[in-house]
Order: C-alpha cells, then sequence, then structure tokens
C-alpha cells in the first residue's frame, strides 16, 4: 500500500515581521507569490514567537516547549540541550525523509558549522549567514564556487554596511535555498519527506539584490511608527538589552554612517549592531526588496512541487522565528523587547483538501504549536513533554478559538555585557511586559492603543489592571515550566 502521510514543507525566514506581506493589508511591499498562497492557507493572524530571538525561538517551535523549559535561551551556546528532542528526530524515526537547507542556529555557528544536534535531518545542507566569515563550511559557498563559477569571497569582499545594494538574485543565498530544496523534494523515494527550508533572508544587514531593490522608492513609504515621546521614554530601557541603545526620531535622523556603540560588547559585523543614523525609510526599503526576494523564491519552490505533482500531498507551513522593528519607536533589529513588530510573526498553513483554505483566523497561536501540529498530521502520538498545542481543530474548521494568552521570553539571549531578562503576556487585549531586575515594565492595551505608544505601567489609574496582569504573568510563566520526568509511579 502506498504511503500516503502527509510531505511537509516548513519555510521559515528569518526576522520577519508579521505585517509585511499585502494581502494583510501592506500596499508597499511586493509579495504576489505569498498572498497567492494564502488563497489556499489558513492565515493566523495573531501568532507570536516564543523569544524575540533566534536560538530560544528555534529551539521553540522544533522542540514544542517553551524556553524555560528547553533552556536554549543564548545565541551563540556551546551545544544544543542533549536532552531535548526535536520535532525533526521523532518524524525521522517514524520513517520520513528530513532534510534542512539554509540555517539552524540551535548553537554557535562562528568558525565553520554549528554543532548538531540529534536533529534527525538526513539531509544537512547548512547555511547560517551568506557573508564567507561567518559561514566557512556552508553549502552556499559550495554552490558559488561549484555551480555557478563564483568566488564567495571575492562576491561578498565589497560589501560593506548595514544596508545596500547585495548580490544579484541569481547569486543569492535565498535563490541557493530553493534550488537546494527543489534538489532535495524531486529526489526518488518511497515514503514521504520532510524539509525545512529557513534562509537567512530578511535579516541584517538588509542586502537584497539591486534589481529587486529599484521596485522601492523611499519617498513612498511611510514612516516607521514613532511619537516624539518615544525617545524619552526609551531612556528607561537604555540598560536592558536591545539592538539600539539610544531611540532616535526617524524624521530627523538621517544617513548612512554607522557608528558601532561600543557599549554593546559586539564585535561591528554587518548586521549585528544597528547603525547610529540612518535614514528610516531607506532601510525599509531594503528590508522590503528582502522579503519580495522571500517571496520570490517561495513562489518558486512552490511551482516546482505543484509541477512533480507533490503539491496536494504536501503540508506548507510559511513563518518566522520572530520579528523586527524596523525603527518602530526609534529602534532597529532584536532584542529584549516585546513590541508586535518583535513578537508578532507570519503564520500560514496549509494541507490541500484537509485543511480549511482561504481563512485568516485571529486566534491566538504560539511558534510551540507546530510541533505538534505536525506529529498530529502524521499520525504520531504527541509525546506528554510538548508544550505547544496541536493547531489542527482551528486548521479544520473545528473552532475559532485556540488559546487564551501566549508568552514570550527572553533570557540573556546575546553576549553584550549585562545579561537581560524579560517576559511577555499577553490575552489578546492587554500585553504586559516585565524586565526582571528592574524596576520598569510595560502595559499596553492594544485595543485602544495598537500601536504600542501608552505605557500603562507606571499609571496610577492602571494599579488593579497592573496588579491583575502581574498575577496572571506570574502563573502563565510557571504553568509553561515543564514538571519534568514522566509520572509512572503512584508516590
Amino acid at each position: 500500500m502506498a504511503d500516503r502521510r502527509p510531505n511537509i514543507l516548513w519555510y521559515c525566514t528569518d526576522q520577519q515581521r508579521a505585517d509585511t506581506l499585502g494581502f494583510l493589508g501592506n500596499p508597499h511591499v511586493v509579495t504576489p507569490n505569498i498572498d497567492r498562497f494564502a488563497q489556499s492557507a489558513c492565515t493566523f493572524t495573531r501568532a507570536y514567537t516564543q523569544s524575540p530571538i533566534c536560538t530560544p525561538a528555534r529551539a521553540s517551535f522544533l522542540t514544542g516547549r517553551y524556553p524555560n523549559t528547553h533552556h536554549a535561551h543564548r545565541n551563540g551556546a556551546a551545544r544544543f540541550p542533549s536532552s531535548e528532542v526535536l520535532v525533526t528526530r521523532l518524524l525521522a524515526d517514524a520513517g520520513y525523509d528530513c532534510g534542512l537547507v539554509g540555517k539552524l542556529h540551535l548553537a554557535r555557528a562562528e568558525g565553520g558549522v554549528e554543532e548538531r544536534a540529534d536533529d534527525g535531518y538526513r539531509l544537512f545542507d547548512w547555511s547560517h549567514h551568506p557573508f564567507p566569515a561567518r559561514n566557512e563550511d556552508g553549502r552556499y559557498g559550495d554552490w558559488l564556487r561549484d555551480e555557478k563559477d563564483v568566488d564567495p569571497d571575492e562576491l561578498y569582499e565589497s560589501l560593506s554596511g548595514d544596508y545596500g545594494p547585495g548580490v544579484p538574485e541569481a547569486l543569492h543565498q535565498t535563490t541557493w535555498c530553493t534550488d537546494a530544496a527543489i534538489r532535495f523534494t524531486t529526489e526518488h523515494r518511497t515514503g514521504p519527506w520532510m524539509l525545512s527550508v529557513n534562509p537567512f533572508d530578511p535579516h541584517p544587514p538588509f542586502l537584497p539584490p539591486p534589481e529587486l531593490l529599484e521596485h522601492y522608492d523611499p519617498q513612498n513609504l511611510p514612516f516607521p511608527l514613532f511619537r516624539e515621546q518615544d525617545v524619552e521614554r526609551q531612556k528607561l530601557f537604555r540598560d536592558i538589552d536591545q539592538g539600539t541603545r539610544d531611540a532616535v526620531n526617524p524624521y530627523l535622523h538621517n544617513g548612512a554612517d554607522h557608528v558601532p556603540d561600543e557599549g554593546t560588547g559586539l564585535k561591528a559585523m554587518p548586521g549585528s549592531v544597528p547603525p547610529a543614523h540612518y535614514d528610516a525609510r531607506v532601510v525599509k526599503a531594503h528590508y522590503y526588496a528582502c522579503v519580495e526576494l522571500v517571496d520570490r523564491q517561495f513562489g518558486r519552490l512552490l511551482a516546482a512541487l505543484a509541477e512533480s505533482g507533490q503539491l496536494d500531498n504536501t503540508i506548507v507551513i510559511f513563518t518566522s522565528d520572530h520579528g523586527e522593528l524596523l525603527g518602530d519607536h526609534g529602534l532597529l533589529y532584536k532584542g529584549c523587547r516585546f513590541f508586535e513588530a518583535l513578537v508578532r510573526v507570519p503564520l500560514l498553513v496549509a494541507w490541500p483538501g484537509r485543511f480549511q483554505k482561504g481563512i485568516q483566523s485571529p486566534a491566538l497561536v504560539e511558534l510551540v504549536d507546530i510541533a505538534p501540529t505536525l506529529l498530529e498530521a502524521a499520525g504520531l502520538d504527541v509525546p506528554y513533554y510538548v508544550q505547544g498545542r496541536s493547531l489542527a481543530p482551528v486548521l479544520t474548521g473545528d473552532t475559532d478559538h485556540h488559546k487564551n494568552h501566549v508568552l514570550s521570553e527572553y533570557n540573556d539571549a546575546t553576549p553584550r555585557p549585562g545579561a537581560s531578562h524579560g517576559s511577555m503576556y499577553f490575552d489578546g487585549r492587554y500585553k504586559i511586559c516585565t524586565y526582571h531586575g528592574h524596576d520598569v515594565g510595560e502595559i499596553y492595551d492594544l485595543q485602544e492603543d495598537p500601536g504600542e505608544f501608552d505605557n500603562l505601567w507606571f499609571d496610577n489609574n492602571s494599579r488593579d489592571l497592573k496588579h491583575d496582569l502581574i498575577k496572571r504573568h506570574f502563573d502563565a510563566m510557571m504553568l509553561a515550566s515543564s514538571a519534568g520526568i514522566e509520572r509512572t509511579g503512584k508516590y
């Protein structure tokens, strides 16, 4: 009997905001392929990451467990915890042929390929970063040399800065991801496959193909979310880790000077430390061009699946690990903050004939929910230690409600001096952000203040609300910590 279990294509971009898709109301970014895909998918408009930084976010969606349980909190950690079980390992053990193309980022990646976890990937086409200096053993460099007859060092030696024209689309890392993905999905096999496609885009440095950058006139783009009070109120959070230490007024500051903040403790590799001065709309143009490149290559991959006759029996997920501030509130990049731009991510899920299509669900969902969804779709039991909840009831139309709240957290995630710890609780209306070890915090009423400008933390009239949210936040974080080994005895 033929194996009719679904194939799984899990496409995860890096640092993509939820509001960068045309069909969701952004008229400035060009995403026709994702827009078309949404017609056959269920789009979750309130999907939240478990951390606004790469490694803990990816560890969460690959294990289905919260950061305060899996403890993979840090970018640059020496290794991934050996006690943690990835969903790809479970799928591989069940007969899936699993492959990785692009980033994994569960452990440090400097100085060569990152140390692998017991990940279950038969194909490991790893590429952490497009720059050769950050990607010594990456498959992307091999592709440039062996298939494009291009020297990676020569290709990238003229590129510098945090944003600007990058390499042509034909030589881009995101394009290589598609080439490698098509090669994997068209291999001969008798069972199902699962493929993680993790391009670097639109992560900084924002270096899109020049031919796509031409599609965006910065003068036609809106300024970031900003009010003059942002500069002053962000001073309260200056000692809490964030790419931008001092908020700037995007209406007044411009210029492409890269002035590294010496207090960050990070090397000034392009894209690691935000520029001190920048034209916010120019930065946005580069970011949107990177998103358009993702759209073009995602569309090319879907077309290849359709041409090979596999699309009808393939679950396709499009998402991102976390967002990007992109000048909102005077800040760039990411860090220990929980604004919507950072924690809300795109999430589209399709399975022809099985899941609802053309639906935009407002249900509160989290990235930890992806792993149990895939296990259930593959006909596998969800292990007791998986904390996420399958999205299947929403995807099949059985319910329009999923969770009462979502969580996100940050625990000493980057090597900047002065470890920062923060956590977020959001119930669909009120968001509370606690910065542990500090006297400052944030509370926003997103129903009345969707731009997150009016911080109610210090508002005397909101004291009862604050106390209630602190209690609910504490309860939720405690309940998101695993009780540990499965109980099999009575005592």
